[in-house]
């Protein structure tokens, strides 16, 4: 569940760890990265390094903080990831913070904790809060026909903003266009409107009808986009920068209009490309992935956001309520509206050219993980952000373990 052009896989990097007592939390030091790991002040160094019989979440104590790290790095060597930063916390079990290995493989400059990320398809958590407040405000009902808002979309006299929002639309994904691909490709710096996007898409037959299954779609997210500009008046990452970004409290979340991302931010590495050969992406730019993937943002600010889309701080609660309402889309996993529910975990991940993210919130625990990683290049067929999701709750939430399965890429 990403935006997504292609799969693949390659990568570079391992490293090692050091132990330093600081206060009555601990810093661990790996080399090229740096990092900081709190602990709360309750908990004993003694405490047991795996979670309790009763399945509650642990306290993050050093001794299960090393067992994550050796979890995460396990990962990065396997599937030969670069850079990585990772956030989990629970109220009153403490936090575990880290970063892992370089944000630039040709200098060995380390990635930290306080780097801006593009976050690809958690793009796609923004753009429905925004389309849901405007539930709120009684501009649109999820019910709605998109025909409704915009014209010449295939079945858009049946295809309602909820299936659009849930992925049950039927419309063919632009992102698997095989003209669309060469575009992107052969100039990755090049601008894409909306317009030419849902062209790629429209080409196309439909898939299905209406509502019959799930079939995870950015040309939905597109539609989505256009019916916020539509309905507000504004620009659409205006909208979101000042209604959603702002009112969440988030200082360092951005829609970019171009190829703009601030600094410090990692590089990013793609076989995404042209020759199918590993290049830096950080400087192309993400309009192609509009409402559904064009997102910066970092470690802190997702922790933070983590808790407001799973709970709907930004929303009625019965919309929120319907928001949460999922539906089987893959093994183990129900997909409500611009949200996903695996084992328990609610969020979305993202992933888009030399870039993955996951966010996700466990309610019974008010947990928040929060992953970022500076490469979208496949491991034996999986996001290596859900390798990452998988091998944290593993450690720290058993009955909940995230495992995403990838959804397999539409015939052209």
């Amino acid at each position: 569940m990403s935006t997504r052009v292609r799969r693949a896989a390659v990568g570079a990097v391992a490293v090692g760890l050091v132990v330093v007592p600081l206060g009555v939390g601990y810093a661990w030091e790996s080399p090229p990265a740096a990092s900081v790991v709190s602990v709360s002040a309750s908990a004993p160094a003694s405490a047991p390094a795996s979670v309790a019989a009763d399945g509650q979440f642990p306290q993050l104590t050093p001794a299960v903080a090393r067992q994550l790290d050796d979890a995460v790095l396990k990962v990065m060597s396997q599937a030969k990831i670069p850079g990585v930063m990772v956030s989990l916390s629970a109220p009153g079990k403490g936090s575990y913070v880290r970063s892992f290995g370089v944000a630039d493989k040709a200098t060995g400059r380390p990635i930290r904790t306080d780097m801006y990320m593009r976050i690809g398809s958690e793009t796609k958590t923004f753009t429905v809060t925004a389309l849901l407040q405007l539930v709120d405000q009684g501009k649109v009902a999820l019910d709605d026909p998109i025909g409704k808002y915009v014209s010449g979309v295939p079945n858009g006299d049946r295809i309602t903003l909820r299936e659009l929002a849930g992925m049950r639309s039927g419309l063919f994904n632009y992102s698997e266009d095989e003209g669309f691909f060469k575009a992107l490709t052969s100039n990755p710096r090049r601008p894409f409107t909306p317009q030419e996007l849902l062209a790629y898409s429209f080409k196309h037959p439909v898939l299905f009808e209406p509502n019959a299954k799930f079939s995870y779609c950015n040309t939905n997210l597109i539609l989505l986009g256009l019916v916020v500009e539509k309905q507000t008046g504004q620009r659409l990452n205006d909208y979101i920068n000042q209604k959603v970004v702002a009112p969440a409290g988030l200082h360092r979340t951005l829609f970019p209009v171009g190829a703009e991302f601030p600094t410090p931010h990692s590089q990013g590495y793609t076989d995404q490309t042209a020759t199918g050969k590993t290049e830096d992406s950080a400087d192309w730019n993400p309009s192609w992935g509009w409402a559904a993937g064009a997102m910066i943002s970092d470690l802190d600010d997702l922790k933070t956001w983590a808790k407001v889309v799973a709970t709907g701080t930004l929303l009625k609660p019965a919309t929120q309520a319907e928001r949460l309402k999922v539906v089987d889309a893959l093994p183990g996993t129900g997909y409500g509206l611009g949200i996903f529910n695996v084992q328990g975990w609610i969020g979305h991940n993202g992933s888009l050219p030399g870039y993955q993210s996951l966010t996700v919130y466990l309610p019974q625990s008010k947990a928040t993980l929060v992953v970022l990683l500076n490469t979208d290049i496949a491991y034996e067929g999986s996001e290596p952000s859900t390798l990452f999701g998988e091998a944290i709750t593993k450690v720290v939430t058993p009955d909940h373990v995230f495992s995403l399965p990838a959804q397999p890429v539409t015939g052209h």
